[in-house]
């Protein structure tokens, strides 16, 4: 699976301007109810309810917020660079500035649990974090993330 199948130039926020980890929830689902179609309070009550299970926030100022949701097609993700990053309860007690928000059908299964490990696998790379940090541009964010994952793919 390639990110390019996840994430459309449209999901990608290069400045997102929130102060607390509810506040970036509340922005992303959103985001996500225009492009999916779905209730924005049903996207949020999802991510929040995941979030009482344990946070999404994986260390090194990265979260990867997710959740399954009935009447979705397909797997969609969004990509959101914060300007002040923000707590978000993560392991290493790190504030937040990278976000990649993951949702995914009910039925999805394994296909949301690979999603999930390839955006780990992304974020994990210090490079490629430097470099997301440093493009204020939604297509330059884009770019990255979608052409990254060519070079792993082999």
């Amino acid at each position: 699976m390639d990110l390019s199948e996840l994430i459309l130039p449209g999901n990608i926020s290069s400045g997102l301007k929130a102060t607390s980890k509810k506040k970036v929830l509340l922005e992303l689902a959103a985001r996500a109810a225009h492009i999916t179609g779905l209730p924005e309070r049903q996207i949020f009550e999802v991510l929040t309810e995941r979030e009482r299970l344990g946070t999404t926030g994986v260390g090194n100022g990265i979260a990867i917020p997710h959740g399954k949701l009935a009447g979705l097609d397909r797997l969609y993700g969004f990509f959101a660079r914060i300007d002040q990053p923000v707590d978000f309860d993560s392991i290493d007690g790190q504030p937040v500035d990278l976000v990649f928000l993951l949702l995914a059908p009910e039925s999805a299964g394994a296909d949301h649990l690979k999603a999930l490990a390839k955006v780990s696998r992304l974020l994990r790379d210090g490079g490629m974090c430097e470099k997301l940090r440093g493009s204020g541009n939604p297509d330059a964010l884009y770019a990255l993330l979608t052409e990254s994952a060519t070079p792993h793919a082999a």
